[in-house]
């Protein structure tokens, strides 16, 4: 923590994303909220500020924001979409930055706390899926993808009000999506 500049036992963005989290799921209640991509591919869909035209586009842009790193957080399965990692070192010797991965939620309560605590240099690229399992939470009346999507789009809340370039990548079909991502940087 101290030559990342963060102190280990200090979590105020983890809270946040937390809180950001828990504000999703009571307005959610029993469905979640439906908000149009800006982008559509056969098996993606894209959540950003910015406007393009390809999933390789989006990438070249997340490249082009970052002013230190690159930071993907994948909401995905780990063991079963293990092959999404691949797309870590291919970004990092296309753009010459260090790029960092996650498999989120898990790294929210590490790493999290260093990308919304730390220095204000990386850019974010967040990939998020349909889940093929609902598997119910006792005494709530949610699952949990749709906690795991919350937690996504608390974090990109959370990254995004600190002025940070955070583009999701949703994938409609897993096995398509990763294939399509990992195209797609072949082409930047």
């Amino acid at each position: 923590g101290y030559l990342l500049q963060v102190d280990p036992f200090n979590q105020p963005n983890v809270t946040e994303a937390k809180e950001k989290t828990n504000a999703l799921l009571s307005r959610w209640s029993n469905r979640r909220e439906e908000i149009n991509p800006v982008f559509e591919s056969g098996s993606i869909a894209v959540y950003s500020i910015l406007q393009e035209g390809s999933v390789a586009h989006y990438l070249e842009r997340a490249i082009a924001n970052s002013k230190g790193y690159l930071a993907i957080m994948a909401y995905l399965h780990r063991g079963i979409d293990d092959q999404i990692k691949d797309l870590a070192p291919v970004l990092e010797s296309k753009s010459k930055l260090p790029t960092t991965f996650g498999w989120g939620p898990r790294f929210l309560h590490s790493t999290g706390q260093f990308h919304k605590g730390g220095p204000s240099n990386g850019s974010f690229i967040q990939i998020t899926a349909e889940q093929e399992n609902h598997w119910p939470i006792a005494g709530k009346d949610f699952g949990f993808e749709t906690l795991i999507m919350a937690q996504a789009l608390g974090d990109m809340e959370a990254l995004s009000t600190r002025g940070f370039s955070v583009i999701r990548f949703h994938l409609k079909n897993r096995k398509q999506g990763i294939a399509e991502l990992l195209s797609a940087v072949g082409k930047i």
